[in-house]
């Protein structure tokens, strides 16, 4: 029996804090706390916070009295063991503060809302308590409303500074705040119609139209009734009807509101899954090619004996009928499967091609979707049913949903830098922690991709993981042909149409003929990047970043990408007067500009951020360019990333030398895979399709093994350059920027937190130095990065870095200094 044990609960907090905190559990809560349960606790002066319990034990903390838990949110845990253990591993190896984790972590409505609220004391008897007439009011209005919050009693008594009054009649024991906590989850409710009980009877019913036939002016009632009998359940019991659905047919309000007067029908409101998740017919799973076969069994033997393996398939090779494969046989035996994509545009594609499977076992989970969706999807994952859910589509934040019998983690296009979260905290990477989850659970991990990022493809060779290769495209068809446009020479010979070289238009007006479609990418959004002044070189600045702000023509204002600071375009140079204003370089916006003039008969769209902030924007586009409605689809790297359309027969990449030419160690490795991966897009039914690239360099050795499609042979140059320079996958990299508003403050503290770092990692230190862009957000930024060898005892690195930072912090005039940690950063 726990009932008279006095015990003690180590919680998690969502606040930004490395540990955890220990609060009491009343007596009578002894039996209902639970590991993995929310509770709620005060914290602070008198808020209270939703925390997660971590631990319950009997250990009196020394140090402080430790306040109580106030309440129980759930009878079972909502996060499981597993979670937990996962949370602080991501905690300690990122180097982010658990609290962080858990917000990354819970769906915000799951984390509920704090808000002071008053209340008549229990203990308040009127006639030993003196009040004064404005207390009086009060007094008499919460009697009658029971509960109300600081603003309502400041409107009703016409007093901006209450708090003293209130004050006042809680000394006196009058009044008594609480903190109201309300969940922010709320089911979705739709608002049907069902018969009356009296109706729900067959031969009534029958008799009520019988009676309703006797008026021609019922027919619109007839009807209404009549849509009833035809929604039975298999026991032939009437079913509520959804109101909407009523509408469609024709039936209207005043008909539903006159039956409902008669007391044919009531209104009610039902709860529903806010998920879409129809049921569709399972189809026999595609006829597999022979070297599709071939790599079904590597896999298959890979697996047997290396926990990841990597499979690198050239685009087009069909990855996705062999995942197909591996997912049923994992569903056979009872387990939940976790599918990763980087961008959520995919899973739009990737829904359609497995529903034609898989069906209602399919579940999607990502950023778009609103946080009641949200917490649906993580209590129906949680719940492990066998027959929904086993299978979910997500982006990086799918990791933490509370898998219970999770057998394989599939993570497609592992290369992309969208699986790693920049901001806020934790940073990390959804490839990297999806192995570790794997091994958590004991479940199988597949990193399927084109293009290898360097460090999956050196652990693949080193043995680390299992390498499975795939060289040939689905049904022998050739991956494309990769041409080059010179731009330095066509420009010479007047052959530039703006950003266009003759070539590429060319290529284009050819293809479009012939009714086949077009990909043009350029890595960049936007109109123009730049406006200059001809006479005294002056640009629009963005007034918090250190960065010249994006012309966007359709909403006609220049804007900042970095802090969302817009300002209106200028007519003329606010520095010399002049008018004589040039726009340079080009985005999304102006490429779809200029083409609408060249190829004016044609529909063109842009698939960018700009296009696609709305829940189901990506869909549309997507489904509009795979149905033929789109002739060219211009795009930023959202266009790379596994999509498939069998009308893509050109694809033209207008800026390769902005790729090459970022100062970056992970340059050619980008624009590799960027190049290789939209490559990909062009030819995939019964064709050859044909890449141009636009370049001042056509010589340059990573574009010929594009042209070449030869990974390896790009992999073996670029392996000596980050082993001869220690980088990864050789050496770890940390990461630390240190920030504040005042550039001088920040100069001091990144000079002295290096130097403390170089006390302890001597040469591994490099920096400090301002990064390409000093300030954002008005704040200025100074960058530390440590290089450490692989070798290097992980754990104890961490744990000197973390006493490195709280020395630092000793000094009380950088305790308004913000440190940023990012472990393994892209």
């Amino acid at each position: 029996m726990n009932d008279r044990l006095t015990l003690f609960a180590d919680v998690i907090l969502p606040v930004p804090i490395h540990r955890s905190f220990t609060y009491r559990i009343p007596y009578e809560l002894n039996n209902d706390v639970h590991v993995g349960c929310r509770v709620i606790v005060p914290f602070g002066k008198s808020k209270m916070q939703t925390a997660i319990v971590l631990r319950i034990h009997e250990d009196i903390p020394l140090t402080y009295q430790s306040k109580y838990i106030e309440a129980v949110l759930d009878s079972v845990p909502i996060v499981t063991d597993q979670q937990i253990k996962f949370w602080q591993w991501i905690s300690r190896y990122y180097m982010s503060p658990i609290g962080d984790v858990m917000n990354a972590a819970l769906p915000s409505h799951l984390k509920l809302a704090s808000e002071t609220k008053f209340e008549i004391h229990p203990e308040y008897n009127e006639l030993y308590v003196q009040l004064n007439e404005r207390e009086t009011e009060i007094v008499d209005y919460l009697e009658h409303k029971e509960v109300c919050d600081l603003k309502e009693l400041s409107d009703l008594i016409g007093l901006k500074t209450i708090q003293p009054v209130i004050k006042k009649l809680i000394e006196q024991r009058v009044l008594i705040s609480r903190e109201e906590i309300r969940r922010r989850y709320k089911p979705k409710t739709v608002l049907c119609y069902e018969l009356e009980h009296t109706f729900q009877v067959e031969q009534n019913l029958n008799m009520l139209i019988e009676e309703l036939e006797l008026n021609k002016r019922n027919e619109k009632q007839i009807e209404g009734v009549m849509a009833f009998l035809q929604h039975k359940d298999e026991n032939k019991a009437f079913l509520p009807i959804q109101k909407s659905y009523l509408l469609n047919k024709g039936i209207s309000n005043s008909t539903l509101n006159t039956l409902s007067k008669k007391g044919v029908l009531k209104a009610e409101r039902y709860q529903v899954d806010r998920i879409n998740n129809e049921e569709k017919h399972n189809e026999s799973f595609k006829s597999l090619s022979a070297s599709q076969e071939n790599a079904l069994k590597e896999l298959n033997d890979s697996m047997k004996t290396n926990d990841v393996t990597l499979l690198h398939g050239v685009t087009g090779s069909g990855k996705t009928e062999i995942y197909v494969q591996i997912i049923q046989d994992y569903l056979d035996q009872g387990h939940q499967v976790l599918f990763l994509l980087p961008e959520i545009a995919l899973t739009t594609q990737l829904i359609q091609r497995l529903s034609v499977y898989f069906g209602e076992k399919i579940g999607v989970y990502h950023s778009k979707f609103n946080q009641n969706e949200r917490v649906e999807i993580w209590n129906k994952v949680l719940a492990d049913d066998p027959k929904e859910f086993r299978i979910i589509l997500g982006a990086r934040s799918s990791v933490f949903l509370p898998f219970q019998s999770l057998g394989l983690i599939i993570v497609d296009e592992e290369h992309e830098g969208s699986f790693k979260q920049y901001d806020p905290s934790p940073r990390y990477n959804a490839r990297d922690a999806s192995i570790v989850l794997g091994q958590m659970h004991q479940a199988k991990v597949i990193l399927g991709t084109a293009t290898p990022a360097m460090e999956t493809y050196y652990n693949a060779k080193q043995g680390k993981f299992g390498l499975v290769e795939l060289k040939e495209r689905y049904q022998g068809l050739q991956l494309p042909e990769v041409l080059f446009a010179d731009v330095k020479r066509e420009r010479r010979l007047k052959n530039m149409h703006s950003h266009f070289s003759n070539f590429l238009l060319e290529a284009m007006d050819e293809v479009l003929k012939k009714k086949e479609q077009v990909i043009l990418f350029q890595n960049r959004r936007g109109y123009t990047p730049l406006w200059s002044c001809e006479i005294c070189n002056w640009t629009p600045k963005c007034n918090n970043c250190d960065v010249s702000l994006t012309y966007h023509k359709h909403a006609n204002h220049l804007k900042c990408h970095y802090c969302g600071f817009t300002t209106n375009p200028v007519g003329s140079c606010p520095s010399c007067g002049s008018n004589r204003l040039n726009m340079i370089g080009f985005g999304t916006e102006k490429i779809e500009d200029e083409l609408s003039l060249i190829f004016s008969d044609k529909v063109i769209k842009r698939l960018d951020l700009d296009t696609t902030r709305a829940k189901n924007a990506y869909e549309e586009i997507l489904s509009d360019f795979d149905n033929g409605l789109i002739d060219i689809l211009i795009g930023t790297q959202m266009v790379t990333k596994g999509l498939d359309f069998d009308n893509v027969y050109l694809v033209g990449i207008l800026d390769a030398d902005m790729l090459l030419n970022r100062p970056d160690f992970r340059a050619y490795e980008r624009s590799y895979q960027l190049m290789s991966q939209v490559s990909g897009r062009a030819g995939r039914l019964q064709k050859q399709g044909k890449v141009i690239i636009q370049t001042g360099d056509p010589d340059h050795w990573v574009l010929e093994l594009i042209s070449g499609h030869n990974y390896n042979g790009f992999y073996d140059n670029e392996i000596i350059e980050r082993k001869n320079f220690n980088y990864p996958p050789f050496y770890k990299l940390i990461s630390l920027t240190v920030k504040h508003k005042n550039i001088n403050l920040v100069e001091l503290a990144s000079k002295e937190l290096a130097q403390k770092l170089r006390e302890t990692f001597k040469e591994r230190v490099i920096g400090p130095e301002f990064p390409l862009i000093q300030k954002i957000k008005n704040q200025y930024l100074k960058e530390i990065k440590l290089k450490i060898e692989r070798t290097a005892p992980e754990k104890k690195v961490k744990e000197k870095l973390h006493e490195i930072i709280d020395k630092f912090y000793e000094r009380s005039d950088f305790k308004t200094i913000r440190i940023v940690i990012d472990v393994d950063p892209l």
